[in-house]
């Protein structure tokens, strides 16, 4: 084949500012880039160093000098990084390990000789920050955050997208080693004695807590493995006690070697993920927690969350990410709104839950049109399954890649995993709404005006399209076999008006 030469084109600037967080931690100092759509900004960077500050700090009250070496790199690190992406607004704070070494100021002093300003945390700053990142992500949370960090533990109270009772604790996993090795029930009782002490015995009786931390969420990727779980997507699994009680188990026999051979487990949290699993054990029964639910979201996005405005955070995170997604794979930027609002009338049944993820739905519709044409459902649903979005469960993701599998030509098949996530009727009515929304492209070219101008009802005997005037010469014979798929699956007649 020869070799064509042409030329490059510059790329083009972005108008959406770019933000970005330094997350000094105990274990890890992280700087994550967001751009996009205010309430749930797109992941540009994100790249951490396991600097470990919080370890030993316990013994000497210090931050030792490996750990100070490596911090210190990694933040200068992440100032070029960040001038050269050109962030524009970069907020630097720092956690538990910071505020509680004697030396703390020492690494505060070097991130400001780096030109950045920094902010300590508070134990209840961080506590609010986690809960706020949950909120932000499971807007009907409700229970109990706990925020594992390598410093300190965060418990949060969350309801209704409001953050309640907080507290910080003493135990985060780097400190856990030294209280373990007074053996498995001194641990249990100094948990315990702190938990009560501070009033949170029994506080979470019949609530789920929901886990922020990378080890914690280490310890969902192995019980993911474990029970070959068909979907690896961290945000919102759920670990009852049981569970949990199960990987301690395996934990107690199973060598670092086995594990390191688990798809997506990060090899930086295996030593402290048995002292993680010890932890979760003894905080769900003091708790009284009912399960365990994952989030994807802490701090740093509940850092973002509350600096929104009230009508900014009141947005449906899932509608704005996938009318995001939308308008940058699709073809017509107001397409997917129109064409919920066209196909909504067909399915007045519909609860709130499920028009919310018909809508979801309707916004990604044309995501799979630039792909290969014999790839378009598969690639509709790799989007709904894998794709980062929050506010979703599993069963919920396959409603949505029903949809667009089979309004992307993908026909009344559930290609796998998605019959094991949800039940086959939710499934069945994800493939009326992407017969519903096959018909809308085909008739309206993928374009608004013929939507706003035509209507589709069911009538109970038939699925009656309604089109007027000039609108009448859309109905072409290939409408007419997608108006007639719907109709069938419906278990009704068609009909044209107009």
């Amino acid at each position: 084949m020869a070799t064509l030469f042409f030329r490059k084109p510059r790329a083009e600037a972005v108008d959406a500012p770019r933000l970005g967080i330094i997350d000094i931690g105990s274990n890890s100092v992280r700087l994550v880039v967001y751009q996009g759509p205010a309430r749930i900004p797109s992941v540009l960077f994100n790249e951490k160093v396991m600097a470990g500050l919080g370890r030993g700090l316990g013994a000497t009250g210090m931050i030792d000098p490996i750990a100070m070496t490596a911090a210190r790199a990694a933040l200068a690190r992440f100032a070029a990084v960040a001038r050269e992406m050109e962030v524009s607004t970069l907020r630097t704070v720092a956690t538990a390990a910071v505020r509680d070494a004697t030396n703390g100021a020492e690494l505060m002093d070097a991130v400001r000789a780096l030109g950045l300003s920094v902010e300590l945390l508070s134990g209840e700053q961080e506590a609010m920050a986690a809960g706020l990142g949950v909120a932000s992500a499971i807007p009907d949370a409700n229970g109990i955050v706990g925020d594992l960090g390598g410093g300190s533990l965060e418990l949060v109270r969350v309801q209704g997208g409001v953050v309640g009772a907080r507290a910080s604790f003493p135990l985060g996993v780097l400190r856990l080693a030294a209280m373990k090795a007074e053996g498995p029930r001194k641990f249990d009782r100094a948990v315990g004695k702190l938990i009560a002490a501070a009033g949170w015995s029994g506080a979470g009786a019949g609530l789920p807590l929901y886990l922020v931390g990378g080890s914690w969420r280490a310890l969902a990727r192995l019980d993911m493995h474990q029970r070959g779980y068909p979907l690896p997507i961290i945000h919102h699994y759920e670990m009852p006690p049981e569970a949990v009680a199960r990987l301690g188990r395996t934990l107690s026999h199973v060598g670092k070697g086995a594990l390191r051979g688990i798809p997506n487990l990060s090899s930086a949290r295996l030593p402290t993920l048995r002292d993680a699993g010890a932890l979760l054990s003894v905080l769900l029964r003091y708790l009284d927690a009912r399960t365990t639910i994952t989030s994807a979201f802490g701090l740093r996005e509940g850092l973002l969350y509350q600096a929104l405005s009230e009508d900014a955070r009141a947005l449906d995170p899932l509608i704005e990410a996938a009318r995001d997604e939308g308008r940058r794979l699709g073809r017509f930027a107001e397409h997917g709104d129109v064409l919920d609002g066209w196909i909504a009338p067909l399915f007045a049944s519909d609860d709130a839950a499920q028009s919310r993820l018909r809508h979801a739905a309707c916004l990604l519709a044309d995501v799979g049109w630039r792909a290969n044409p014999e790839f378009r459902a598969e690639r509709g649903v790799e989007i709904a399954l894998h794709g980062n979005w929050v506010a979703i469960d599993a069963a919920g993701r396959a409603q949505v890649a029903q949809a667009l599998f089979t309004s992307l030509g993908g026909g009344l098949t559930s290609p796998d995993p998605m019959p094991a996530l949800a039940d086959g009727l939710a499934l069945r009515q994800s493939m009326a709404w992407g017969l519903a929304m096959r018909l809308g492209q085909r008739l309206s070219g993928g374009l608004a005006g013929p939507l706003q101008r035509s209507r589709i009802d069911d009538d109970g005997d038939a699925i009656v399209l309604t089109l007027s005037g000039d609108d009448r010469a859309l109905y072409s014979e290939a409408v007419e076999r997608r108006h007639r798929a719907l109709a069938a699956l419906l278990g009704r007649g068609v009909r044209v008006r107009g």
